[in-house]
């Protein structure tokens, strides 16, 4: 890849509360936090919810220890700011972080350093906010400000949910990222908000915490659906659809069939998952999935029949044969590349009855890299039943 990019990480998918349920890891259970990192180099964290843990932890690690960061928090309910104690980078002196945020209608001026000092006051938390040494300061922003980090222009728009909410246009030299977490659709003047913001995007961050049904019954609570996400990515001309802020209760096979049904729609959607990245060039951009849990793994030679679809959306069927087998995945050679996060069926020789049986398996792709033998891929896949 040449030339400058963005690179947008993600930390915490999750909405409302972090989970742990087995059948939640393959995308994720911490709650929202995604990091860019703009072509000149600056970094901006968006939302501290459990996720700026990990990404603490990764930053603290590394080998330049100076963290100077601008951080963008859309509103104040806990699954946006319940990782803000653990982020190990604030116990720092020689960090530096600007946040920005609005200014609540219940808690004043500098609502964000306020959340601050009352989530980590006694008897809530074992240390106080004094325990802090990173350098922290704080702006107070509103709807349809517009304000340059860098190379970087961030534009910030008023979302529909329940005590206020702000989502954010960031305008870099490469492309346009739209991050548009907790809004509900239905207000005529915030659905032209969003429709404005997602203007042209390149990636368009949306929630899509509820299925269309469960909206119906969910009205008030500030949330969206994949449909109302395809509506907006279609009409405002986006590229890429990332449906976010998955519901606690929602799992992995739950997500697998809200992006289907979205793709069947808009074909460049995603369903964002703890690790993946988007990379943002001048004309393209790359997505990278999170391979899932290592798992026991052993050499293997079975035969397969795979059916899917390619990144062109072209089915396909093709023989091929399975060479790195674990009790959670697979990884295949093909000749047809299967687009990433769709689905394949495996129809794999059991060697254990015989040739004339067969294991259906379906399978979830993880991983595109090249293969073994010219015009080939190797496909990462994670089986799901």
């Amino acid at each position: 890849m040449s030339g400058k990019v963005a690179k947008l990480s993600f930390w915490g998918v999750r909405g409302s509360t972090p989970t742990v349920d087995r059948a939640t890891w393959r995308y994720g259970g911490n709650t929202p936090c995604l990091e860019l990192i703009t072509p000149d180099g600056g970094r901006l964290i968006l939302d501290c919810g459990t996720g700026v843990r990990i990404l603490g932890n990764r930053l603290a690690a590394a080998a330049d220890k100076i963290v100077d960061a601008q951080i963008l928090v859309t509103h104040y309910h806990w699954d946006h700011i319940q990782g803000i104690p653990f982020f190990a980078p604030l116990y720092s002196p020689q960090n530096k972080f600007h946040f920005y945020s609005f200014r609540s209608e219940f808690l004043g001026r500098e609502s964000l350093k306020r959340v601050f000092e009352a989530q980590m006051a006694h008897p809530y938390f074992p240390v106080d906010l004094s325990a802090m040494s990173a350098t922290r300061d704080f702006t107070d922003i509103a709807g349809g400000d517009c304000f340059s980090i860098g190379d970087t222009r961030v534009t910030a728009c008023w979302l529909n949910h329940p005590q206020g909410c702000l989502g954010f246009r960031i305008e870099t030299p490469v492309g346009t990222i739209v991050y548009a977490t907790d809004n509900e659709p239905g207000n005529l003047e915030y659905d032209r908000n969003l429709r404005r913001l997602a203007e042209g995007a390149d990636v368009f961050v949306n929630d899509a915490q509820y299925t269309p049904e469960q909206l119906e019954t969910h009205r008030g609570w500030g949330h969206s659906s994949w449909r109302e996400g395809v509506r907006i990515a279609e009409s405002a001309g986006v590229r890429n659809l990332v449906l976010f802020h998955h519901d606690p209760d929602s799992s992995d096979k739950t997500v697998d069939g809200v992006l289907r049904d979205a793709r069947a729609k808009f074909e460049n959607t995603w369903a964002a998952a703890e690790g993946m990245v988007m990379t943002l060039g001048e004309d393209h951009t790359d997505v990278v999935i999170p391979a899932g849990r290592d798992g026991l793994r052993r050499e293997a030679h079975f035969r397969a029949r795979v059916t899917g679809f390619t990144q062109e959306g072209k089915a396909f069927e093709e023989e091929t044969v399975i060479r790195d087998l674990s009790l959670h995945g697979a990884l295949i050679y093909l000749d047809h590349s299967p687009k990433l996060q769709s689905e394949l069926q495996v129809m794999m020789e059991n060697p254990g009855n015989g040739d004339s049986q067969r294991l259906a398996l379906r399978g979830y792709v993880v991983r595109i890299e090249p293969g073994p033998e010219k015009d080939q891929v190797g496909v990462g896949i994670v089986f799901t039943e």
